[in-house]
């Protein structure tokens, strides 16, 4: 069996002719940082699209508010799951380089689409006053009239999840994880990448949603295009800078053979020793028992006669194939618990928004607008990235011994605790805030929201680069982009099951939990439910968890494994020459 670095996969890195990459030059900070251009400027469009995009349907297309909601969030849903189909051309085909590259252009194209869609005065309705007030007066977009918007924000969603799913992976690879340095190096590029998106989307919330409705929306979007060009003339300026993976193939299709291929021969035996299997002796994953049933795609049969049927990998799969779709299953797990940390920071865009609108939104003279309440989130999401790098990992690093400090499945514990809490503290104030405005006819300050505002944010900062972090180091080579992909779905199926949890609840409780006026509902019953099904959710995460195994630790189990079947006379009696070997291939040091 050949493994090679601690994370028993080869490196592939390369350089742009396809040669071994010369680590000494390419690749590294400077060229990870041009790279994160591509993702900060996504960040800076979708954020100040989305943030305010509703205000534009509704005020100037005369659309319904649920109707434009609608949009909003089929948009931004759309532009998630889009992350599955960028992350499965890069894998299978294009590569990570140049998925992000056509992507950004592809964003780039979209938001002057946008722009245009938004400044054509033949792609609106004659003007309105008073929309809400004089709806029968007011005259909504037509069917023709919005082609061009449909067109100019599924371009953008279509770009934006090809940029999603490959820049964290593209940047990662920039570093060579069997390189201590550059592993350290690795894990705080997690850290700056969540740190500069954020940046963005605090740019957008305050700068970019100024402009579009004080100076105008036309302004606002070109900004936005004119940011996006710029990140994609960067990030091709860096090309001779980089390292790549040359793409290996299409990883649905590898699943679906090994999945073809165990299936049908479902009612052989296993052989004696793994070792049996196809490509045991070259495989670049190591062999584990879990999963066992999978092996049988990699079972030599009668059907195997000759070295050409063992290449052909519609009769017989690989060692190497195997373990890959077994990675891919273990993602799963965790995957499903985190779809709920999303449904609960769906909340910050939804109700505690219309919290801010009954409450006193006053600052001195000047009245805040209740959308703006989300740049606390922003903030805190930007201090707590900071503090991870600068003193969280560095003193678990200190009482762990481990380059990361912290785990990313500890990650992304720490961060569904704060999900829980933060909706522990925004059901106390909303029943407070209720009971003032009922009781008393006072209005809380609108300022009371920052805590559930900064508890959400701080889980953010824990659970998007955990989660973030596992999914990329966890999936096989060949899979990254599809796994970054993967995990950008939790936040798609979180949007998705908030909606559907808000449906399921306004139809059981007949419409009294979750009403229009506020006052007369019971919102912290809602926020309450989320707790318990939080609590809930934790404890499978745990459970989960607990039983999950890194890629690293992988190795040190097969060690384990081969040298207790050896002891017991399974194996070809070379214990001494092949455990050394095998120990020799991994840092045992590094092991989290």
């Amino acid at each position: 069996m050949v493994l090679v670095s601690s994370t028993g996969e080869k490196d592939g890195s390369s350089n742009t002719r396809g040669n071994p990459a010369d680590k000494s030059k390419p690749g590294g900070g400077l060229a990870a940082g041009l790279i994160l251009g591509s993702e900060l400027s996504e960040r800076i469009c979708v954020m100040g699209i989305s943030m305010n995009l509703v205000t534009y349907l509704v005020g100037d297309l005369h659309i319904s508010s649920a109707k434009s909601a609608t949009i909003v969030t089929n948009f931004m849903g759309t532009l998630n799951l889009l992350g599955l189909l960028g992350g499965f051309l890069a894998d299978a085909k294009l590569g990570r380089y140049k998925t992000v590259a056509i992507s950004a252009s592809v964003t780039a194209l979209g938001v002057i689409l946008l722009t245009l869609a938004t400044t054509i005065p033949s792609m609106r309705p004659p003007p309105c006053d008073d929309f809400r007030r004089l709806h029968h007066q007011c005259i909504e977009v037509s069917g023709h009239q919005l082609v061009l918007l449909y067109v100019a924000l599924y371009t953008i969603a279509l770009g934006g999840g090809g940029i999603k799913s490959n820049v964290s992976g593209f940047g990662s690879d920039q570093f060579d994880s069997s390189n201590p340095k550059e592993e350290k190096a690795m894990i705080f590029f997690f850290n700056r990448f969540y740190f500069s998106i954020s940046i963005g989307s605090l740019f957008a919330v305050i700068a970019l949603v100024y402009v579009q409705d004080n100076v105008g929306r036309g302004w606002g979007y070109g900004i936005s295009a004119a940011t996006m060009v710029i990140a994609a003339v960067v990030l091709l300026s860096g090309t001779k800078l980089y390292r790549f993976k040359k793409p290996k193939g299409s990883p649905f299709t590898v699943i679906w053979r090994v999945a073809f291929l165990a299936w049908k021969k479902r009612n052989q035996r296993y052989p004696p020793h793994p070792s049996l299997l196809n490509g045991y002796d070259n495989t670049t994953v190591p062999h584990t028992e879990r999963l066992r049933c999978l092996d049988k795609a990699a079972i030599l049969d009668e059907t195997c006669v000759s070295n050409e049927s063992k290449n052909d990998q519609w009769i017989v799969s690989t060692v190497t194939q195997v373990e890959e779709v077994k990675l891919v299953l273990k993602l799963i797990p965790i995957w499903s618990t985190c779809i709920l940390f999303w449904t609960i920071y769906s909340q910050m865009t939804t109700f505690t928004v219309e919290q801010a609108t009954f409450m006193d939104r006053k600052l001195g003279s000047f009245t805040v607008p209740a959308g703006s309440f989300s740049a606390f989130l922003i903030l805190t999401i930007l201090l707590f990235t900071s503090l991870n790098e600068r003193l969280f990992v560095p003193l678990a690093h200190k009482i762990t011994g481990k380059p990361q400090g912290i785990t990313s499945l500890q990650r992304i514990g720490i961060g569904l605790v704060f999900s829980m809490a933060a909706m522990a503290v925004a059901a106390v104030i909303e029943k407070k805030r209720r009971v003032s405005a009922v009781d008393n006819g006072t209005h809380m300050s609108a300022f009371w929201l920052v805590p559930q505002y900064f508890l959400v944010g701080a889980g953010e900062a824990f659970a998007y680069v955990g989660q973030l972090e596992f999914f990329i180091r966890e999936a096989p080579e060949r899979m990254k982009s599809m796994s970054t992909g993967l995990f950008l779905s939790t936040i798609s199926m979180g949007f998705f099951v908030s909606s559907l949890l808000v449906s399921l609840v306004d139809k059981v409780t007949d419409k009294s939990w979750l009403r229009s006026n506020l006052n007369r509902a019971k919102l912290n019953y809602f926020y309450w439910l989320l707790v318990v099904l939080g609590a809930f959710n934790f404890v499978i995460f745990l459970v989960f968890a607990m039983r999950h195994q890194y890629k690293t630790q992988v190795g040190i189990a097969e060690i384990d494994e081969f040298v207790e079947k050896e002891t017991k006379g399974i194996g070809n009696g070379v214990l001494e020459e092949k455990t050394t070997r095998k120990s020799s291939e991994y840092e045992l040091k590094d092991m989290p």
